[in-house]
């Protein structure tokens, strides 16, 4: 696809709803990789039995293991969009933790593109995500994600 046609492509998604992702298990042993991945290694994400743990319900994932599937779920929702360009994560403008997300709960994200600019280099779309926890009436988080779809 030409850099006109993608330009225009993704200038018919801008307000609107890329869609839902399937739900993703964030289970136990998904916090503590990410534990030791990071070297983050706090309480209430690995010890069900400390005290701190026990006064919020169990273990929690770290905030920024859940805002790190971002990427994951973008992927399912953005892929046939992309049409085999490069795409780029360009950053975050805006995140929120608003619920911590319980170990052994299920998350899903909502994508909608907000704007799309074209930069010298590609296509910069902005886009509102929000992570819902499943059955949980308030979502883990919101953010507002950049990518860069670049040109051939």
């Amino acid at each position: 696809m030409d850099k006109q046609s993608l330009t225009q492509h993704w200038q018919q998604l801008a307000g609107k709803s890329l869609g839902t992702t399937d739900w993703l298990l964030v289970d136990q042993n998904r916090i503590d990789t990410f534990a030791d991945t990071t070297i983050d290694h706090q309480v209430i994400h690995i010890d069900p039995d400390a005290t701190a743990t026990k006064k919020i319900g169990g273990t929690i994932a770290h905030g920024f293991l859940s805002l790190s599937l971002l990427s994951y779920f973008s992927a399912q929702l953005t892929g046939e969009h992309v049409f085999q360009h490069t795409v780029l994560n360009y950053g975050l403008n805006r995140v929120r933790f608003l619920t911590p997300v319980p170990s052994g709960s299920e998350v899903r994200v909502h994508l909608s593109v907000q704007s799309i600019e074209e930069k010298p280099q590609g296509v910069l779309a902005t886009m509102s995500a929000e992570m819902e926890i499943k059955d949980s009436p308030k979502p883990a988080f919101v953010a507002e994600k950049l990518i860069l779809i670049l040109f051939d």
